[in-house]
């Protein structure tokens, strides 16, 4: 994964609010899902999008951190209780609270660990949790 700025340290990272780590990590998360849909599928835009909403959503994202929360180190699980214990105005369509602040805190150990360069380490836990997906 290329990124096209200067990397964050973890310091630096660690001090930017968690809704904005998750503003982040939500848009990495949906690019990289766009993008593995792109190579394994053979379709047009709109079932391409169809696709995508069907893992980069609240329940998704929240089964998602189920899946990976034991693999987390320290340092990426104080940044996920954080996520998950913001408070926000804004609630997902359609979606639980449980599975809106789960999906919150995946979103921002994602751009933690996009902001600091780990893409390694997003891709690894990304791919435990996609296991199964396209």
């Amino acid at each position: 994964m290329v990124t096209f700025f200067e990397k964050m340290t973890e310091e630096e990272a660690r001090n930017v609010n968690s809704l904005v780590l998750a503003y982040v990590g939500d848009a990495v998360h949906s690019l990289i899902v766009r993008e593995r849909l792109v190579h394994n599928h053979d379709c047009k835009a709109g079932q391409l999008h169809v696709l995508a909403s069907q893992q980069v959503n609240a329940h998704s994202q929240a089964m998602l951190a189920d899946k990976v929360l034991p693999l987390l180190t320290e340092e990426e699980a104080d940044i996920f209780r954080r996520g998950r214990n913001v408070k926000s105005h804004h609630t997902a369509k359609n979606q639980t609270r449980c599975d809106y602040r789960q999906a919150t805190a995946i979103e921002a150990v994602i751009g933690y660990l996009y902001l600091t360069g780990k893409t390694d380490r997003l891709m690894f836990l990304l791919g435990e949790g996609n296991e199964d997906r396209g």
